[in-house]
């Protein structure tokens, strides 16, 4: 592993001893107070954030790394110099580079340009690190995750993306639901129920919210993507059928709801869900950091 571009590229394996490094990382944290030592890290922002932003950088002060955060008052990755100059110069004096950009096309070039690690901090195509503190979350409630039902609820996004990935690989059953023209990308979903069958999992996809049931947790998002100029209104309209309420939870029999924040009460999922008992969202935000922490010792450590 010499980055992390997306989920995708990870093995079965790989991305087991990810989520077993960053239990142990969670659990004996001291024993890798200086798993960095002597390594900085620079994060390349072009996405305002605040879980990934302060996951990253207190991870990696946890660790005994050194942290610089540029964002786009140094001018925009690829405008005021080119993405290749960016990551080569970056390369000649930081230890890796964390980017949060808006083309994924941006990370690529930052990990073609450059000679140090690239970690995608979310791209408009993944978010492999929410997935990774996902599955992290999953598996502290569930002994094997190959017996995980996991269900999708909403925009099909860059988050959706990397779940796909994460359970195709790891053998879990997942249902995608989400309303017509807002389905995740056609070609992620082939290669994600390719990876699944390989490892003796499913991926189903459907717009009708009345054929998933039998689910140990539902996740969903926010229906207008960060940068989205969608009017709230309309897209309001096509997905209240997708709202995730209690009366969802318990007609498919969900103990827990997922959300990778920020969370809109009242619009995607209700109050109740959000900040009811089987709620994971706080686990989630928390295991950002020892997820990504684990994915930087695997590069650096």
């Amino acid at each position: 592993m010499n980055h992390l571009l997306s989920i995708k590229a990870l093995s079965k394996q790989q991305l087991l001893e990810i989520l077993s490094l960053a239990k142990e990382i969670k659990t004996n944290p001291a024993q890798y107070r200086k798993a960095l030592d002597g390594k900085s890290v620079v994060m390349l922002f072009e996405k305002p954030s605040l879980r990934t932003r302060v996951s990253f950088d207190i991870g990696i002060n946890k660790l005994g790394g050194h942290c610089l955060y540029l964002d786009q008052q140094n001018g925009a990755l690829g405008k005021r110099e080119p993405v290749s100059d960016f990551a080569a110069n970056i390369s000649c004096w930081a230890d890796a580079i964390v980017a949060r950009t808006f083309a994924h096309s941006t990370i690529e070039q930052l990990a073609e340009h450059g000679t140090v690690p690239v970690i995608n901090a979310l791209s408009d195509m993944y978010h492999p690190c929410q997935g990774l503190a996902d599955f992290l979350t999953l598996s502290e409630q569930f002994d094997d995750l190959s017996k995980v039902k996991l269900a999708y609820v909403g925009d099909g996004n860059n988050v959706t993306h990397s779940l796909m990935y994460g359970a195709a690989l790891l053998g879990a059953t997942m249902t995608v639901v989400c309303p017509q023209g807002h389905f995740p990308d056609g070609q992620v979903v082939v290669e994600a129920q390719a990876i699944a069958a390989e490892n003796g999992g499913s991926l189903m996809l459907t717009s009708d919210i009345e054929q998933i049931s039998g689910q140990d947790a539902i996740y969903t998002d926010t229906w207008i993507s960060m940068g989205d100029n969608a009017s709230l209104d309309e897209i309001k309209a096509k997905f209240a059928p997708y709202q995730v309420n209690q009366a969802l939870m318990d007609k498919v029999g969900a103990k827990f709801f997922m959300h990778c924040l920020p969370a809109y009460r009242e619009v995607e999922a209700t109050a109740e869900v959000v900040d009811g008992t089987g709620s994971l969202i706080l686990q989630q935000a928390e295991n950002r950091m020892h997820a990504q922490n684990a994915v930087l010792v695997k590069l650096l450590g």
